[in-house]
């Protein structure tokens, strides 16, 4: 329903009279557009609701929620920065943080849901009951015509706090009895756990066996069938007592060794195909001993041990001695 105005009975015969009939009919037409245009921001902001767990019972350090629901108009939305920022709210408080939710109702009204989480520090001597401030967030419909603002209140609460301790505690004479005896604790028998402690360590005994006779280790690097895994043990303790040509020499010998050791006689250059004819597993290295054996015969009877070296550098030739260990492990 449109809202009329009817002017007063003085300024309706100023009109009517003529004489100051402009501002007369000026200051009317104003009075009659307040009349018929109430003011937007009351209908946009429908209504502000606070929720809390509990309003007593707080103490000091305790998180204190509260949930603050705003209904709007439809088309409305929260100016996210004018929510409080985390901090300090009083001497006394602190807001930790500051969630929002967003949603339509069943009328059509937009709803923001705000979950604040505030921290208690008062130290308080009795229960007594403290208020939060409130503050105002905006809210914002904007439209191709332009953007339209209103202010939501949230309004101040209260909650209860209470002593941690009390102010005046009953007279003792022996101040020990001011203490209280220390609580008592289960006794635990330590014996299934150090029997499940024991068996995790026999296991990982085990596997530590079962491993270095794998990768031939300690004991286990002497035993048949891995001469690549002895030969490579005997090349890094050349290291530790020669270097340059020497050394070279000493790991083209260890491939050598290993190679006889594996075949059970004296492999050559030309019994290379034989060679990987009886042992298949070494068939992807073929490339590798090939390079191998030219290097070995230019060192050896060329008398041209960096030739060799250029050929096959030694990282290589240590690196080819672990390919053939770890063929022979998984062999």
């Amino acid at each position: 329903m449109r809202r009329q105005a009817r002017l007063p009975s003085p300024l309706r015969g100023e009109v009517e009279g003529g004489a100051g009939g402009t501002a007369a009919r000026a200051l009317g037409l104003v009075l009659l557009l307040a009349g018929a245009c109430p003011l937007p921001a009351a209908a946009q902001v429908r209504g502000v609701e606070l929720r809390t767990p509990r309003a007593f019972g707080y103490f000091q350090g305790d998180l204190v929620q509260v949930q603050a629901e705003i209904r709007t108009d439809p088309g409305f939305s929260l100016q996210r920065p004018s929510l409080p920022k985390p901090g300090p709210v009083t001497y006394w408080l602190d807001l930790r943080d500051v969630r929002m939710e967003e949603s339509r109702a069943a009328d059509g009204s937009r709803v923001i849901r705000l979950r604040l989480t505030y921290q208690n520090f008062y130290v308080a001597l009795d229960a007594r009951t403290l208020e939060v401030p409130g503050f105002p967030v905006t809210v914002e419909s904007a439209d191709a015509n332009g953007a339209t603002t209103a202010v939501a209140q949230v309004p101040g609460w209260k909650i209860g706090v209470s002593p941690l301790r009390e102010v005046q505690p009953e007279r003792r004479d022996d101040p020990a009895e001011y203490l209280r005896p220390d609580g008592r604790a289960l006794r635990l028998d330590p014996q299934p756990a150090l029997a499940s402690a024991a068996g995790f360590l026999a296991l990982a005994a085990l596997a530590l066996v079962l491993l270095a006779y794998d990768r031939a280790w300690w004991i286990f690097g002497g035993r048949r069938g891995r001469p690549f895994a002895q030969a490579l043990k005997a090349l890094r303790r050349a290291k530790r007592r020669s270097q340059g040509e020497p050394l070279y020499r000493e790991a083209l010998l260890a491939l050598h060794r290993g190679l006889d050791a594996t075949d059970g006689r004296r492999v050559l250059a030309d019994d290379l195909p034989d060679f990987l004819g009886r042992h298949p597993a070494f068939r992807e290295q073929a490339s590798g001993l090939q390079t191998f054996f030219s290097a070995s015969r230019l060192a050896f009877f060329g008398r041209d041990t960096a030739g060799a070296g250029t050929m096959l550098p030694l990282p290589e030739a240590e690196a080819l001695l672990r390919r053939l260990g770890a063929v022979e492990r998984s062999a």
